[in-house]
């Protein structure tokens, strides 16, 4: 996948999958997971630090202990999770002050939202990280992307103040002259994002985010994933759907817009935990996809996941 003559290969990280640095989290160092052959997304950071419900050190990494944060469940059975992190991160200029994004030789993607109340707040938000983002920018030896997170129920807007909040963040995000990804869950109307895409810079959007508890429930037996009615993450919102029930979802979403027009790249995900998953989400139309749950979900399958996506979209396997 190609944007702004960048090339960011054809499998991509789910946001966060490797931390804010890639330097990924004790489960996968204990595993041994490999993502060579993906390209790094960062997890996504705010303007201010954020506390959200996982405790990270002051650096953003991930202590060893708790191993399984009470604001993430995994059913390994159904192959789903739900998480309710919130965000944590120490905040952009701490992460940018590490200078370890700066350091990297490959092209890869940061990954931002802002959390404002309003959209007035939002605004303000990411104006002020562009503003810290530009002067930073000089230093980085590799190419790189921004995806902002535009996850309407995480932000509680509905698909046409969606469409009018993403058309000013796109207008203001141009004076970074870098590939710009927006990133939403399969809620957000086809009809939506074909409006966003056509604003000339949204390079690619990216589908799909986790989909919100209690979503689609003439599709989704909650009950039957989680054994009740009730998030079992109910202190923390209720939190987001990660895992197999999402690729039908996204297939779907994916073909609809090819069908409807949409013509700029798409990054396809949620859901892949096979390599022939790979093949669904690129016939649908997919550009490239995107890995994300599988780390845990099935962990023994990643390296055939990311190997997969390189021969069907005709890239060399990683050495």
């Amino acid at each position: 996948m190609k944007l702004r003559g960048i090339d960011f290969g054809c499998v991509l990280d789910a946001s966060g999958t490797e931390g804010f640095f890639g330097e990924g989290y004790p489960y996968q160092k204990a595993l041994g997971i490999n993502f060579s052959g993906a390209t790094f997304v960062a997890k996504t950071m705010t303007l201010r630090p954020r506390a959200g419900n996982m405790r990270i050190r002051e650096d953003g990494s991930l202590p060893w202990r708790p191993l399984r944060p009470d604001c993430i469940v995994v059913k390994l059975r159904k192959s789903v999770a739900l998480n309710a992190v919130g965000l944590s991160n120490p905040g952009a200029m701490a992460l940018f002050l590490q200078k370890k994004w700066q350091k990297r030789e490959k092209p890869f993607f940061l990954s931002f939202m802002a959390v404002g109340e309003t959209m007035d707040g939002r605004m303000f938000e990411l104006h002020k990280f562009i503003d810290l983002l530009l002067s930073f920018k000089k230093d980085f030896r590799a190419p790189f992307g921004l995806q902002i997170n535009m996850s309407c129920p995480n932000v509680g807007l509905h698909s046409e103040k969606l469409v009018e909040e993403a058309i000013d963040v796109l207008t203001v995000v141009s004076v970074l002259d870098i590939p710009i990804m927006l990133k939403f869950n399969i809620l957000l109307s086809v009809g939506a994002a074909l409006k966003i895409s056509e604003h000339s810079v949204c390079d690619a959007l990216c589908v799909s985010n986790t989909i919100p508890w209690g979503a689609l429930p003439w599709l989704i037996n909650w009950r039957e994933l989680f054994g009740s009615d009730e998030s079992p993450l109910k202190k923390y919102g209720g939190g987001g759907l990660s895992g197999a029930p999402l690729l039908p979802f996204v297939r779907r979403w994916v073909r609809s817009a090819r069908l409807a027009g949409i013509a700029k790249p798409i990054n396809a995900g949620g859901g892949i935990l096979h390599p022939d998953d790979v093949d669904t989400l690129f016939e649908a139309g997919a550009d490239s996809v995107f890995v994300g749950s599988v780390s845990f979900l099935r962990p023994w399958r990643v390296r055939a996941i990311i190997k997969r996506a390189r021969q069907i979209y005709g890239y060399d396997q990683p050495k």
